[in-house]
């Protein structure tokens, strides 16, 4: 018995002592001295509910351990305690009862454990859950929620609700590949996805998924495995942001810096084009107007006048080709009026239908009570023309082409190029080959052509697109292979019953003017020397100038009639000219002759323009508008 008494005396851990039947303690050992912080002498006939805090006083806890133990042979739990400086300390308590030879209760065994510290980190560990789980249901901006291994949701945050609709009833328990379209689905991404996981830890993609809605949004997805502590594969977390607008903001960007890139190649292109087309009218001008006098000149052999005449034809052919390449660099000169559709296209569908052949009949849908357009309406023949024969030209087989026309309102921004307002969309469709998207994106740079090698120039769609944006509109193209394609020429609504401009007059020669004594002046000495002889064929007195300030000399010295000057000249233009020559003589006439195109602006007095190459009768209409009167008429 010593033996025993000294066994539980050396124990520390935990505190073994005796009750009495009525719970006095009858002993105590060391490791109830140093748990709870009493002397024997001090705690000895004490009654043990002096250990438990106040409030399981109130609730009769000490009396109902007791009679546990006595009535179903053991009391076991854990509380809160109370040591003898007033702490407390987390306990697992376990009494048994000591009975008598009869079964009699004659006291308790009682044994006491301090398990503050497990205690304390099971708090602090259940704390933090807490505030895991409640930080995971704040959040908003995220899908956040668990998956079993076989892909069942387990939990449901409130990012998740928001995002996809569903409430935390009406999801958990349900497969997560119900958020994958239904293509996914068929392709077995949802199985992919958790075997990625599964098998490298974790799966990341932004895919398209579903909302309960059966809206479509962007997502950024993230699948983690998660293992217990001996490495078995207890489920998936799962995390889900929606990033459909910054999507469509990257998208947006995106096509931005196309558009600006493609603007900025057609802008180059299109410099480059004018430069290239200003060099062609001035070759074309050299070369138009020694024919014009070498026709004049050489015996009438027909076989001579012929090939003259061919080349005359191929210089028109070649300032055909400069029209085209200024209207794709938006330097054209234009005569912009009111232009009635209708009107305009009952015009020209014979011409059209002949040009293109009857294997591609025509036909048109245009509304009744459609609003004048503001266009240059030659320029609109010719783009409707262009447009027609590219129908043609995609649908070798032959097949319908349909001329259609509707009003349209745009609002601001809602179409690249366009500014608010009304329009009329004229479109030509064709049901032929259709392009492919290089082809497509291509379509409208000068010189691409898909034809074969002598059946295109490449500059008819171009000619479509600047003239197009010389105006105030747009051109667009839609096309897919096999599929035909649609090509639409947006054309901004003639705000006033302003009328039509007339047209120019014809190449006709006009009344003979005296003698005038002319400065011509070129930087070009080819076209200044041509210029000179049709200007002496004419029966003018001419003095050549090679830049402005060699004409400025010239001019100063008097006596001169008409100064006839190219627009683009280093050093001075020719409207640079103009200007100093007017402040020295103001009623002086001056004819600027441009191989641009583009529209001057021209300084105050007798000033006018001549687009280049001109021939001699053009030249000679335009010294009789600017010279001509009755009084100098031969």
């Amino acid at each position: 018995m010593e033996s025993y008494r000294q066994l539980v005396d050396a124990i520390t851990d935990y505190a073994i002592y005796m009750l009495d039947a009525q719970g006095h303690v009858a002993n105590w050992n060391a490791g109830a001295q140093k748990l709870k912080g009493y002397l024997p002498e001090e705690i000895i006939g004490e009654h043990f509910s002096r250990f438990y805090t106040p409030e399981d006083i109130a609730s009769g806890l000490p009396e109902r351990a007791l009679k546990t133990a006595a009535t179903q042979g053991k009391f076991e739990a854990e509380g809160w305690r109370v040591r003898k400086d007033g702490t407390r300390f987390w306990a697992h308590v376990v009494i048994d009862p000591i009975r008598d030879p009869t079964g009699a209760v004659v006291g308790y065994a009682k044994i006491t454990r301090d398990l503050t510290e497990r205690k304390l980190a099971e708090q602090a560990l259940r704390k933090s859950e807490e505030q895991f789980a409640l930080l995971v249901q704040s959040v908003t901006d995220y899908a956040i929620y668990m998956l079993d291994p076989q892909g069942m949701i387990s939990s449901w945050n409130a990012g998740a609700e928001r995002i996809k609709g569903y409430r935390r009833e009406e999801i958990i328990g349900q497969h997560f590949s119900r958020f994958y379209p239904q293509e996914a689905r068929a392709a077995g991404e949802p199985e992919r996805a958790l075997e990625t996981a599964r098998n490298e830890g974790r799966f990341t993609a932004e895919v398209w998924r579903l909302r309960k809605s059966g809206d479509r949004f962007r997502a950024s997805v993230v699948i983690e495995a998660i293992h217990d502590e001996t490495g078995t594969l207890v489920g998936f977390a799962k995390i889900t942001r929606d990033i459909t607008e910054r999507a469509e903001t990257q998208r947006a960007l995106d096509e931005a810096r196309e558009a600006l890139a493609q603007s900025q190649k057609m802008e180059a292109l299109g410099q480059l084009t004018g430069g290239v087309a200003h060099d062609f009218n001035n070759l074309l001008m050299a070369i138009s107007s020694s024919l014009t006098l070498l026709r004049k000149r050489i015996p009438e052999q027909a076989d001579t006048l012929r090939l003259i005449d061919n080349a005359v034809q191929a210089v028109d052919r070649g300032a055909t080709l400069t029209q085209r390449m200024l209207a794709f660099a938006r330097r054209q000169e234009l005569s912009i009026g009111r232009v009635h559709i209708p009107e305009l296209l009952r015009g020209m569908t014979d011409l059209v239908q002949r040009s293109i052949g009857p294997e591609w009949p025509i036909s048109m849908t245009i509304p009744l009570g459609l609003p004048a357009v503001k266009a240059d309406a030659n320029q609109l023949e010719m783009a409707i023309l262009n447009l027609a024969v590219n129908a043609r030209d995609a649908t070798p087989g032959g097949g319908a082409i349909t001329i259609s026309a509707q009003r349209q309102t745009v609002r601001t921004h809602e179409i690249s190029g366009l500014g608010a307002g009304h329009y009329v969309v004229l479109s030509v469709t064709d049901k032929g080959c259709g392009m492919n998207a290089d082809t497509l994106r291509r379509a409208t740079e000068p010189f691409f052509t898909t034809k074969d090698v002598g059946k295109g120039t490449g500059l008819g769609l171009p000619m479509v697109h600047g003239f197009a944006q010389q105006i105030g509109g747009v051109f667009m193209l839609s096309s897919q292979p096999g599929e035909g394609t649609t090509a639409r020429l947006w054309l901004p609504q003639a705000a006033s019953q302003a009328p039509t401009p007339g047209s120019p007059p014809i190449n006709t020669a006009p009344p003979a003017l005296h003698p005038l004594r002319v400065l011509a002046v070129d930087d070009d000495a080819l076209v200044l020397m041509n210029t000179v002889a049709l200007l002496e064929d004419l029966g003018h007195e001419v003095v050549s100038a090679s830049n402005g300030a060699d004409a400025i000399a010239k001019f100063n010295t008097g006596g001169f009639d008409l100064v006839v000057t190219d627009q683009a000249m280093p050093g001075m233009t020719g409207t640079e000219l103009a200007a100093t020559l007017t402040a020295v003589q103001s009623d002086i006439p001056i004819i600027i002759a441009s191989g641009y195109g583009e529209g001057i602006a021209l300084p105050t007095g007798r000033i006018s323009r001549l687009s280049k190459p001109f021939l001699q009768v053009q030249l000679a209409r335009a010294i009789h508008d600017a010279c001509g009167d009755d009084s100098a008429l031969a």
